[in-house]
């Protein structure tokens, strides 16, 4: 009997007795994805079968949906999810016996996002032509979707607040700061409630950790998309005064100076305006 996992187009024999999943690059299954463990669970693989077992990740592990608390005995056609990822369980029974690849590798399109094995020219989904030097890791490396940062990201953000752990809000908001330049590099809109959803947590975070470049980054998110910011930002930046985040004030002047420059019709307005009275109360 042999086994294996199956993500996408990918599929990675398990070549026991242990293999770990998780964000560290130690693991034989690494995950780039913020809501991950470094080690977060583990298969031990015998030649009865193999179990899967959470190693008190923060998250947690789920077999078909389900949060697993004690190992679990794996069944062909299991769907094993960590973070955001899923990945499926398959027993073989053929005869024939491939030589086990213990090592292979994904790479994301850079046209669609869809991560698919290596070697390929092309993209396998849109047709993109991928060039032979982007980046990819030993092991079974996922890199996950633009969209789970959008998707998730509030949830693992507000935990980390909620218990007082800033800098593992920044750290989750690094990622998310990546996936946004990356969008706007590569020509993408943001949705406005994605936007609006990162930049009330930016501010947060900014505010608590009193990290100035954390605003001006908001602010040229902000200026590279032509665009103000909503209501939600300006209510939070509202409860800030002078003392909240030195050199705020400046850096809302220009933003408020550069929006007024783009207003579509007036439609901004009303956030110039907002704007520009919270630089003078915070000094700017």
């Amino acid at each position: 009997m042999r086994y294996r996992l199956r993500f996408l187009l990918q599929e990675f024999d398990l070549v026991g007795p242990e293999i770990v999943i998780g964000r560290s690059p130690e693991c034989q299954v690494t995950i780039e994805d913020p809501l991950i463990s470094r080690q977060h669970a583990k298969l031990s693989v015998s030649p009865t079968g193999v179990i899967v077992t959470d190693l008190g990740s923060r998250n947690g592990s789920r077999i078909n949906g389900r949060v697993i608390r004690e190992p679990v005995r794996l069944k062909d056609g299991d769907r094993i999810r960590v973070g955001t990822q899923e990945l499926v369980f398959n027993e073989l029974r053929d005869a024939v016996v491939r030589a086990p690849r213990e090592t292979g590798a994904l790479r994301q399109c850079p046209t669609c996002h869809v991560a698919f094995p290596e070697g390929s020219p092309v993209c396998p989904h849109c047709g993109a032509a991928v060039k032979a030097d982007e980046d990819t890791m030993s092991g079974l490396f996922i890199e996950p979707r633009r969209s789970f940062t959008f998707a998730l990201l509030g949830d693992v953000v507000e935990r980390a607040l909620a218990t007082g752990r800033v800098a593992e809000a920044e750290r989750v908001l690094r990622r998310a700061q990546t996936e946004v330049d990356d969008s706007l590099r590569a020509g993408e809109k943001l949705d406005a409630a994605q936007l609006s959803g990162i930049a009330v947590y930016v501010v947060r975070v900014a505010a608590l950790a009193r990290d100035i470049e954390w605003l001006a980054w908001l602010a040229d998110v902000h200026r590279r998309l032509g665009v103000a910011p909503d209501g939600a930002v300006l209510d939070r930046l509202d409860t800030w005064h002078r003392d909240t985040l030195p050199g705020a004030g400046t850096v809302v002047r220009r933003l408020a100076d550069h929006t007024a420059t783009v207003v579509d019709g007036g439609a901004d307005a009303p956030a110039v305006a907002r704007l520009r009275a919270l630089a003078a109360r915070l000094g700017g």
